[in-house]
């Protein structure tokens, strides 16, 4: 990872003689500061990073790649000390690496904020050469920064120090710990805190600092309070973060470390191998015929990169960089594409085989294989997809897009050269299957990925490149390893302080002051509860928003008798639509700097695009049916409830667009009776069914009228 972005390399399909000419690539005028295919690709997590290079540059590279192959080697041969024995020593080759990675932000530079001129800046700049490129002074590590690192390695490793005791006594020091390893707990905690805040801000840190005031000054609560405490000594907070498995070293930093690690290798592999740029090429030469085909091919790429990259930011960026002349062309308005683009980057946390983060931790603290999970999120992808693809061919139609003239390369030639490249996401799904575990899941597609890589002479997997992509995964999963260990502050503090069940018990209270009919108490919690993690969403990133949903909305949930599963995608579905959420939104954002649309309006596009994964999740809660839209149930349930859905979200088509797809335009009462149609058909209730299928057709019927008068005047 270079500057928190992955960077395509050319395949022969962009100028050699064994490959067809890239589609993209002829869609661009020579002249376009994108003319230059290399995708890149932005973590939803993180701030941008230094670009590091010289004789510092290799030496972060050497660390990171230390630390890749200390994960791959735990994979096959797990350190015989235990689990939490290789958290610290992972945490140790990688903490330390974000204070030389990522700046201070003292004294503020405009390099250092995730504005539109950034994103702008950095589509244009290639990767320098780490040999020859002398870096610039103020991409140079601060003697500050230095210090930190090495008093961040100093403390992640005290816990095996060998002058204290060793691991084993360290151990045997839970609940006692002495005035040197208080010391050194509460340096780790202000180093994550630091850490925390300088790969994604300062919300997720004050989230934290108001946890940790919680659990030292909550037993000054009034004890009649339903959140008050017996309160918690600074030496207690410090053992149940730095000494327990519920703290820096418990389940996200775990699922960093062992899950998502091996997913950023395998996707930086895969995308030096040439896939993302094949994605591009087929989803354009698959579509060239299609008066909607810019729109298509957008959402389609999209699609096919979050397979790859599992980050939403990353794909709406990337799929912008190289469909968004495209779409320029065949006139779509600059807030519009924007809109489009952030959704169909956002669908990449939600489509399998590769979730975002949050999935691997909902698999760890369900207790279920990460196929599971992906087999509950199979259907909300299609229903998330098909709403983007009903909001594309309506936009066609309302803004008079124009068919364009996409180059004649044929979508079976590519399959037929390329397609190789679905053979790693194919082998990921297959080994799970039969019950291979993620991890080796994940390492053998890496291999495979790997070894194809050598089918496309400009994509060679060469030692130098290897190390690169392994070094570029380390570095890549930086913010997600700060993010989950401050996050470690979060879940300890709970666990410690039982905050999670009292906050779960005063939003079902309020629910219940409304009304005492269990399913309105439901769905005033579910209500309140989208509307927190929404809210959540808006300061922290998409990984400690579930995590702290879970804690404290999770419990909630669970009271009113949802099940784990059911419970655990809604927070996980909430958490993710942050990225299209005003007034942040930072998948829009990305999108926006591309178009150079206007920021706030491409935010509600996107949001227009993106509805039905806002009310799908609410039908997972609701009702028992609704876990059929997970695929738990009989095969008929899973079926007709997956119909239901998916014609629930044609009303919210209708509602949104303005436009009946086969009909025409929809005037106002029209688009009412589509957006009541899609609530009520959600509901998957018999008789909110009947209804919904009721006020769809009259939507469709009030439109033909319309229709028929327009033609007959």
């Amino acid at each position: 990872m270079v500057d928190g972005r992955y960077r395509t390399g050319r395949t022969a399909a962009d100028d050699g003689p064994d490959g067809p000419p890239s589609a993209v690539a002829a869609d661009r005028p020579p002249d376009s500061p994108l003319a230059d295919p290399a995708a890149v690709h932005f973590d939803d997590e993180e701030r941008p990073a230094r670009a590091l290079t010289g004789r510092i540059g290799i030496a972060v590279a050497v660390v990171a790649f230390a630390a890749a192959l200390l994960v791959l080697w735990q994979v096959f041969r797990p350190l015989a000390q235990g689990s939490q024995f290789y958290l610290i020593i992972f945490l140790a080759g990688t903490l330390p690496l974000v204070f030389l990675v990522y700046r201070s932000g003292f004294p503020p530079r405009k390099t250092d904020q995730p504005d539109l001129s950034a994103y702008q800046r950095d589509l244009k700049a290639d990767q320098p050469d780490l040999k020859t490129t002398k870096p610039k002074r103020r991409d140079l590590p601060s003697p500050l920064d230095w210090a930190l690192a090495v008093v961040t390695l100093l403390v992640c490793l005290y816990p095996v120090n060998p002058f204290a005791g060793g691991y084993n006594e360290f151990l045997n020091r839970q609940g006692l710990l002495e005035t040197p390893d208080v010391i050194a707990g509460a340096v780790m905690l202000v180093l994550v805190v630091e850490a925390c805040r300088r790969t994604t801000g300062l919300a997720l840190p004050i989230v934290c600092l108001a946890f940790l005031a919680y659990g030292y000054y909550g037993g000054l609560l009034p004890q009649n309070w339903s959140i008050a405490h017996s309160g918690l000594d600074f030496a207690q907070i410090v053992d149940a973060l730095y000494n327990s498995g519920s703290g820096f070293y418990g389940t996200p930093l775990d699922v960093a470390a062992t899950y998502i690690v091996l997913f950023t290798i395998y996707g930086a592999v895969l995308d030096l191998s040439g896939a993302s740029r094949f994605f591009v090429d087929l989803s354009v030469a698959a579509f060239r015929k299609s008066r909607s085909a810019a729109g298509r091919t957008a959402v389609a790429a999209g699609f096919l990169l979050g397979t790859v990259s599992g980050s939403g930011t990353a794909t709406a960026v990337s799929v912008g960089a190289v469909t968004w002349p495209m779409l320029r062309r065949a006139g779509y308005p600059a807030e519009q594409a924007g809109g489009m683009l952030a959704a169909a980057g956002v669908g990449a946390i939600l489509s399998p085989p590769t979730l975002g983060a949050a999935a691997f931790i909902v698999a760890e603290y369900l207790d279920v294989s990460y196929l599971t999970v992906l087999g509950w999120a199979m259907i909300p992808t299609v229903l998330y997809y098909l709403g983007i693809l009903l909001a594309v061919e309506i936009d066609v139609r309302r803004f008079q897009v124009r068919p364009i003239d996409a180059p004649a390369t044929s979508a079976w030639r590519l399959l037929g050269r390329f397609g190789y490249h679905f053979s790693s996401l194919v082998l990921i799904v297959l080994l799970l299957a039969v019950g291979q575990s993620a991890t080796r899941a994940v390492v053998y597609a890496t291999l495979l990925a790997a070894v194809l890589s050598f089918l496309d002479r400009r994509a060679w997997l060469t030692p130098r490149r290897l190390f690169a992509a392994l070094s570029a995964g380390v570095r890549g999963v930086l913010p997600v390893v700060a993010v989950c260990a401050a996050a470690g502050i979060i879940t300890a503090t709970t666990t410690k302080t039982g905050l999670g069940a009292q906050l779960a018990s005063l939003l079902i209270d309020g629910a219940r002051a409304v009304s005492d009919n269990q399913t309105v108490v439901l769905a005033l919690t579910v209500v309140l509860a989208a509307i927190a993690l929404a809210v959540l969403g808006l300061a922290v990133p998409v990984t400690a928003s579930f995590i702290i949903g879970w804690v404290i909305i999770g419990p909630a949930l669970l009271g009113l008798g949802v099940s784990a599963p059911a419970a655990a995608m809604f927070v996980f579905y909430y958490s993710v639509l942050s990225e299209v959420t005003p007034p942040t939104a930072l998948a829009a954002v990305g999108a926006s700097a591309i178009t150079g649309g206007r920021t706030v309006p491409t935010m509600w596009q996107a949001l227009k695009y993106a509805l039905p994964a806002f009310l799908a999740p609410i039908a997972f809660v609701l009702t028992d049916p609704g876990e059929y839209l997970l695929a738990r149930g009989p095969v008929t349930g899973v079926v007709w409830a997956t119909v239901v859905a998916a014609f629930a979200v044609v009303g919210l088509a209708v509602a949104t667009g303005g436009w009946v797809p086969g009909i025409g335009a929809a005037g106002p009462a029209s688009r009412v009776l589509g957006g009541l149609a899609g609530l009520l058909l959600l509901y998957l209730a018999p008789l909110t069914i009947a209804a919904g299928a009721v006020a769809l057709a009259l939507a469709a019927g009030i439109a033909i009228i319309h229709r028929t008068g327009r033609t007959t005047l």
